[in-house]
């Protein structure tokens, strides 16, 4: 029993390890690495791509993929700022938004559900769909100026006299713990991991798979909606090109989090570290100062391929099991 609950979470505890051992040598190589400021900044700067991994985490518990996020991230971005813009008031544009990416992500997963798609060709499609609407709303970057923005952005809950946890942090954190709950201690997180394990056994256990995954892909268009107005907070504009390839650093996250590709196995926990992890990475090249943004993709794809080859490694163990 022992070594198979070992087993069963050797990819989390592979992720603690990294993050310390991340953590640690920078904070041994560069002065002033291991502070308060920096932690609270891996939250802060890092917001966004938190958010749209805790949606993707879902998607990939149920054995899925969602390819949308990215340019639904940069739709929800110019779709935000050109209806402050037109002096629609910013909590309606917020509402819209979200309303917006919640039934584009239920769409995708309606279509996966009733006609049987891969979810990555759907996913591709609504990528480009996504991207397509994003351009036709407007091709030019606009500035977002309303006392609203500001009030947000100046808003945050001290730590220190010089630290602040910032609006956009709250956020975070707020949607982790909600999912973390919504995973591990619902109904409807038991049915994901159901799905993921083995969604024919499921469906003959009788378990909601169709309406189970539709909801799975309508959190994922939210998770997505939201990082993009957290990504609004954070740079006080909107762009259509915004969140090119983060769909990508989403899925890395999340894989490297310790949640298995092929589904059924996983945690929100380790999502949440890889997020710190990718954002431990950032951090450390901006301390360097000579090292451009290219060594934090080297950076992630070698973590990335090391956490699938343990993947391949615990799913091919006779002991190693798939249910939650």
């Amino acid at each position: 029993m022992r070594q198979f609950f070992i087993r069963k979470n050797l990819p989390i505890l592979a992720t603690a390890a990294v993050l310390v051992l991340l953590f640690g040598t920078f904070s041994l190589l560069f002065p002033n690495f291991l502070s308060l400021r920096v932690i609270a900044n891996l939250f802060t700067n890092n917001a966004h791509v938190g958010v749209i991994a805790v949606g993707m985490t879902f998607v990939i518990l149920s054995g899925g993929i969602d390819l949308s996020v990215g340019s639904v991230l940069g739709f929800t971005t110019i779709f935000v700022a050109t209806l402050i813009n037109h002096e629609v008031p910013p909590v309606v544009a917020i509402g819209l938004a979200l309303v917006v990416g919640s039934a584009f992500g239920a769409g995708m997963g309606a279509v996966i559900q009733v006609y049987q798609l891969p979810p990555f060709l759907v996913t591709l499609a609504g990528m480009f769909l996504a991207r397509g609407l994003a351009f036709v709303v407007s091709a030019q970057s606009l500035e977002i100026k309303h006392g609203f923005y500001g009030a947000v952005i100046d808003f945050g809950i001290p730590l220190t006299e010089q630290v602040t946890l910032r609006a956009t942090s709250g956020i975070f954190v707020a949607v982790f713990l909600a999912a973390l709950c919504l995973a591990h201690f619902s109904r409807f997180g038991r049915n994901v991991y159901a799905i993921g394990g083995n969604a024919s056994s499921a469906l003959l256990m009788g378990l909601p798979v169709a309406r189970t995954r539709i909801w799975i892909y309508t959190l994922s268009g939210f998770c997505a909606a939201l990082g993009g107005i957290v990504f609004t907070f954070q740079t006080q504009s909107g762009n259509a090109t915004n969140g090119l390839g983060l769909e990508l650093d989403a899925i890395a996250a999340v894989v490297i989090g310790g949640t298995l590709l092929s589904g059924g196995v996983g945690y929100v926990a380790g999502t949440m570290m890889g997020v710190l992890i990718y954002g431990t990475i950032l951090t450390a090249i901006s301390f360097h100062g000579q090292l451009d943004s290219s060594w934090q993709r080297i950076a992630i794809g070698g973590l990335l391929l090391v956490f699938i080859v343990i993947q391949r490694l615990l799913t091919r163990a006779p002991a190693f099991g798939r249910s939650n």
